[in-house]
């Protein structure tokens, strides 16, 4: 860890034990543990939670449950997220802490592919992560947009935050990074600064944060 990014995490309230364990097993069984969205920005998303006080959370990519149990832990009575994950091997290491997290009566897990229950969802959102397939995420953004839902997904005053918008900083060199995940994260950047239905501000937390409101 160099110097500053040490200074950042010594200066922000640390992780609780299981959220330490969770880091440490993810690191250990993951095959790309770099995923994992990690102590500053699981504080960063927790702080949020309790700042914009939602009733409905949905998170789409739940990798191995770092970013739910920190929204989780930040929401309050008869709040509920529902988080979509499609490696269904990554169920049983998620559950097991969740479980023992306090948290599993605010927390559903749907073990599918993203695009495959988001019609199917009964709710409007106060805030959605995104966080899922990057070559998805303009198809996402589609989904979650569509007003002619009977249950719209999100409404006036919605958030979203999508993670991952920098992509390494490939997205900002479009001739020399032409691959499928670098051009889908344009397209999702591009659809949201021209659509007049939302403002936004991209944030340089980690790999890059969209943070969207539905006007």
């Amino acid at each position: 860890m160099e110097r500053l990014e040490r200074y950042i995490h010594e200066m922000s309230s640390p992780e609780d034990a299981l959220m330490e364990e969770l880091t440490r097993t993810t690191n250990q069984r993951a095959v790309h543990p770099q995923m994992l969205s990690g102590h500053i920005q699981g504080r960063f998303l927790g702080m949020l939670v309790r700042m914009l006080r939602p009733h409905r959370v949905l998170e789409i990519g739940t990798f191995t449950g770092y970013s739910a149990l920190s929204m989780a832990a930040g929401m309050g009575a008869g709040a509920i997220l529902d988080t979509i994950e499609a490696d269904d091997e990554q169920e049983e290491l998620i559950r097991s802490f969740v479980e023992r997290s306090g948290y599993g009566d605010r927390i559903r897990l749907h073990i599918c592919s993203a695009l495959a229950v988001m019609p199917s969802l009964n709710e409007t959102y106060d805030l959605v992560f995104i966080d899922g397939d990057k070559r998805e995420y303009p198809a996402y953004y589609r989904m979650l947009m569509d007003e002619g839902r009977t249950v719209p997904l999100v409404r006036s005053g919605s958030y979203l935050i999508a993670d991952n918008i920098l992509w390494y900083g490939k997205v900002a060199e479009p001739e020399q990074y032409r691959d499928p995940h670098t051009m889908a994260i344009r397209e999702f950047n591009r659809m949201v600064r021209e659509d007049d239905r939302v403002e936004n501000v991209v944030l340089p937390l980690r790999d890059g944060l969209n943070l969207i409101r539905v006007k």
